[in-house]
Formats: structure tokens, C-alpha cells, sequence
């Protein structure tokens, strides 16, 4: 039996594929089988995929007869076929460094509480380097809960499924509703499995998330699914006692303000519009408008105040606090 399992859900990235199944092979941790899954591609994916029926760890390689429709179902399926103690889905597009197995399967290592082990990742687009995600330190070792407050109520910190591994068995425990989801799909099933252990973190940026126009989050903020998902997402959070339901609404608030800056359709925008503040509330978005306004404010001044004030007023609140 393979240590990790290695999925790779395509669909029509026939131009990126070589570049990521390569980037596994190169791995330097080799205890993995590969498993491929193609979800109906209408380009040459399937010729570029054969060349690799041949070799030594690829176990699987499933054609879909129509499209899913859905990359969390490909996900379902692969976790399905995985013989791995650990899984790690391999985005097509995407690619890593040799190191990236090593490192996480080193950190899961005589910790078989932890669900997630995820590193740090570069998004590119093209030769240009757009952000990184950012970590407080090399490596920790976090409780599922709090994992799950602290990083993922207000985004999503594993935001690119390569950047990941997970426990084969936790994910058999959790529900599927994930796979119901189009782009927050992956949000909730990082949520689902946190709480059924600890979370590891590296530091180090060892994965590379390619962005481009024809990537499903590129598509999904563009036709509304976003904020037609994040609603149910904040509900979860609310019925598992994760966030409290004023967090919630500030937390739709913030999504709600990025909803008036949508360019997709006028009339799913309008009935988007209407859901979100009856979500939040008249009360709480007023409530929070006025903090935005005051935060606002009070940087602004912060910003022009002398040097010689800001310190005499660090003073007084430092002495305040050490009385």
C-alpha cells in the first residue's frame, strides 16, 4: 500500500498537465500512486494522459462519459479509488517543488491526530508573480478548532487544494455536502476535516497555483457562484457553533460589500443584493458601515498625525497599562 495518494482531476488542461504530473514524479518522497481523472476534456488531454499509463505509479486513470459538472465530485471519486493513508489532490494546472511530499509527510509523522498538513504557496500568473500565502512561522502544529477560527472563517487559508495532504480516513467521516458546492467547495471540506483532528502548517512555499481565465475561481467570481455559496458556507460555521451568528452577518457584510462591485448579470446582482441584506440586516449594516466609517477615519488621522504626538500618545497608554 502507497503512504499517499495522488489525484489529479483535469479537465481540459492538456497545456499544464505535463508540467504537473512531472512535478510529482520528481518528488522526493516516491512512497505514491497517482490516479488520474478526467472529466470529459475537450482538448488533448487524453493523448498527453496515456503517455503516462505505463509508468510504475500511476495506478488509476478513469475517463469520465459525461462532465461532472462538479471538481469536488472528482474529488469524491478519486478519495473512492485511493489505497493512500494520506491524500494529496493535485490540481492539473497547478505544479511544486521536489520537496513538497517530504516536508508534509515529515510533519504528519507520529501524529496520526492530524487530519491536514498544508504548505505554503505561490500564486503565479503566467511569468508574474501575483501573492504568496503567509505563515507566522516555519512549522506548527494546530488544533482543528481553532485552526478553523483563526484562519478560516473570514477566507479560505488552504486556498489551493495543492498546497495540501489529508487523512484518507478522516475524509470518510465527513459529509458530502461539500461536493454539492461549485467554488466554496473545498472551503467546507477543509472546515469538515479540521474538526476531526490537528492541523500541521509548513512555512515553506513549496506549491505554485497557477491563475488564468479558464480556472474554475476565475469563472465562479465572475458569474456570482461565489456569493451564491458563501451564505451556506457561514451557516455551517453557525450550526457547528464555530462562529456566532453576529459574526456571521458581519462576516456576509464584507462579502456584501464586494457584491456591489460585481459586474455579472443586473438581475442576479439585484436578487443577490436583497438576500445579503436581508441576511445581515437592516440594524447590523448600518451598525457596521458607521465602524467602517469610524476605522477609516481614525486612519486617516493616525496617518497625518506628528511624529511627536503619536509618541506622547504611546506613552500615556503604555503607562495606563503597566499602572
Amino acid at each position: 500500500m502507497p503512504i499517499v495518494s495522488v489525484l489529479i482531476p483535469n479537465y481540459n488542461h492538456a497545456s499544464y498537465l505535463k508540467e504537473r504530473i512531472e512535478s510529482i514524479l520528481q518528488q522526493t518522497f516516491q512512497d505514491f500512486e497517482i490516479i488520474i481523472l478526467d472529466d470529459c476534456s475537450l482538448d488533448s488531454s487524453r493523448e498527453l494522459i496515456e503517455n503516462y499509463r505505463s509508468n510504475i505509479h500511476v495506478t488509476h486513470i478513469v475517463y469520465n462519459e459525461t462532465n461532472s459538472g462538479s471538481t469536488f465530485k472528482q474529488w469524491q471519486k478519486g478519495i473512492s479509488l485511493a489505497n493512500g493513508k494520506y491524500i494529496w489532490i493535485a490540481e492539473s494546472d497547478d505544479w511544486c517543488e521536489p520537496t513538497l511530499l517530504q516536508v508534509l509527510i515529515d510533519g504528519v509523522k507520529e501524529n496520526d491526530d492530524i487530519v491536514i498538513a498544508y504548505c505554503g504557496a505561490v500564486v503565479v500568473r503566467d511569468l508574474d508573480i501575483l501573492y504568496t500565502s503567509t505563515s507566522k512561522k516555519i512549522s506548527e502544529i494546530i488544533d482543528g478548532v481553532s485552526f478553523i477560527k483563526e484562519e478560516m472563517t473570514e477566507r479560505n487559508k488552504i486556498f489551493n487544494a495543492s498546497m495540501a495532504i489529508f487523512q484518507k480516513k478522516a475524509s470518510e467521516n465527513i459529509s458530502q455536502e461539500f461536493t454539492t458546492y461549485k467554488y466554496c467547495g473545498d472551503w467546507l471540506f477543509w472546515i469538515m476535516l479540521a474538526q476531526k483532528g490537528r492541523v500541521f502548517e509548513s512555512g515553506k512555499m513549496l506549491n505554485y497555483f497557477r491563475k488564468h481565465n479558464a480556472d474554475v475561481s476565475h469563472k465562479s467570481m465572475a458569474d456570482g457562484t461565489y456569493f451564491l455559496e458563501h451564505p451556506r458556507l457561514t451557516k455551517y460555521l453557525v450550526d457547528n457553533n464555530l462562529i456566532s451568528h453576529k459574526r456571521q452577518c458581519y462576516l456576509l457584510f464584507e462579502k456584501y460589500k464586494w457584491l456591489k462591485k460585481f459586474n455579472g448579470s443586473g438581475k442576479l446582482k439585484k436578487e443577490l443584493i436583497l438576500n445579503y441584506q436581508k441576511l445581515i440586516g437592516n440594524k447590523n449594516r448600518v451598525k457596521f458601515y458607521v465602524q467602517d466609517w469610524v476605522h477609516k477615519v481614525y486612519i486617516d488621522i493616525w496617518i497625518v498625525t506628528p511624529r511627536f504626538i503619536k509618541n506622547a500618545i504611546r506613552k500615556i497608554v503604555l503607562r495606563r497599562i503597566h499602572s
